[in-house]
């Protein structure tokens, strides 16, 4: 009995013995594990602190690299502005160029508006040319061809009415002014009636289609009054001299 509180009393003052010492290197432990903490925390603040000098020191601004840099942006601006403006000259061109072809292509297609039955009087003409000259043959007087002719005259006026609806013009310039551009002068001959260079006679008539001409009149033009003939005004004045005088 004796024995066993022995053991006891020894296990007890055993666990007492080790509480102290527990209780005796606890704050030790917190010491160390705070000055980790503190040493962990100053390696922190001290990397951050290198980090920071580093940049720094990489921030160095060099200018002749920034010089070399600004040359090398406006080149390359000068370069990008010459392609827009090369790409813009050739959008310009290529509108020019769809704008003649449109045009040219309106006027095609006005001109062939305009003279596009230009063959077809050109087959005209002479069968109008053949009716006028049956006209000028015929006979008004005979009353047997009376309603004949009549019905030439209907056909013609009424042919010509319908190829003036397509632009058909008659050119017709007796005692007009010779126009090289409208006439044909077939012969001259002198006139004391016709001025100079003046339509005497129409062989042929001409036509135009919408101002072109299709086929110019045939015409003799007058060269003027004949050698050794005096003109009327001065002829004139002279009797009116001799009567004044008497």
């Amino acid at each position: 009995m004796q024995t066993e509180e022995t053991q006891m009393q020894q296990a007890f003052e055993e666990a007492q013995a080790k509480a102290q010492q527990q209780e005796a290197t606890q704050p030790q432990t917190q010491d160390a594990e705070v000055q980790a903490q503190e040493q962990a925390q100053a390696s922190d603040e001290q990397a951050v602190q290198t980090d920071a000098n580093n940049e720094e020191q990489e921030i160095v601004f060099d200018p002749k690299q920034i010089i070399a840099e600004n040359e090398q942006l406006k080149a390359s601006l000068a370069q990008a502005q010459a392609q827009a403006k090369a790409e813009k000259e050739q959008l310009v061109r290529a509108f020019a160029e769809c704008e003649n072809q449109k045009k040219r292509i309106e006027a095609d297609v006005e001109r062939e508006r305009k003279f596009g039955n230009e063959k077809i009087l050109k087959a005209l003409i002479p069968v109008v040319d053949s009716l006028e000259l049956a006209l000028v043959h015929a006979d008004p007087n005979n009353e047997a061809a009376k309603s004949t002719i009549e019905g030439v005259q209907n056909t013609v006026t009424l042919l010509l009415k319908e190829l003036k609806g397509f632009g058909v013009e008659a050119v017709d310039p007796t005692g007009k002014a010779f126009d090289p551009n409208l006439h044909q002068a077939i012969s001259m001959v002198p006139s004391a009636e016709v001025e100079a260079n003046c339509v005497i006679t129409v062989m042929q008539k001409g036509y135009t289609l919408n101002g072109r001409v299709v086929r110019p009149a045939m015409v003799i033009v007058s060269s003027g009054a004949p050698a050794g003939s005096a003109p009327k005004a001065e002829t004139s004045s002279e009797e009116n001299r001799i009567n004044i005088e008497a």
